[in-house]
């Protein structure tokens, strides 16, 4: 399947979404387009426990094979996992515990990204230039 930006960005922004619906907390996505060639958006949520983080990760499968977007790279989670990339190809999805998002810090990384959907405004914004 061939994606167009307003594909993906709609994309990000239902999985922004179906996170927010599962319980994934602190969801942001960022609009990467202007910052790199490698892929679009950053969709980024915290987890609570490897448990939730699995399961979150499993609703993003479906979610991108329902709409025709196999992972690009897929491994068996672990116990002790507190990062979770899940590469969509145009949509980079970075499931994390709070101790581990803390750590990376990918939004103050990327900074310069707008943020076109915020869990704590649950409302989708206007990047401004």
């Amino acid at each position: 399947m061939k994606d167009t930006l307003p594909e993906t960005e709609s994309m990000a922004l239902e999985l922004g979404k179906l996170l927010e619906d599962h319980k994934g907390s602190d969801i942001v996505v960022l609009d990467m387009r202007s910052l790199n060639f490698w892929t679009d958006f950053f969709v980024i949520a915290s987890v609570t426990s490897s448990a939730h983080l699995s399961g979150l990760e499993r609703h993003i499968k479906d979610y991108s094979r329902n709409k025709g977007i196999e992972p690009r790279r897929s491994r068996k989670p672990d116990i002790e996992d507190e990062w979770c990339l899940i590469d969509l190809g145009n949509l980079v999805v970075h499931l994390m515990t709070s101790r581990s998002r803390s750590f990376y810090e990918l939004e103050r990384l990327w900074s310069s990204a707008p943020v076109i959907y915020s869990s704590k405004s649950s409302s989708k914004s206007t990047p401004s230039s």
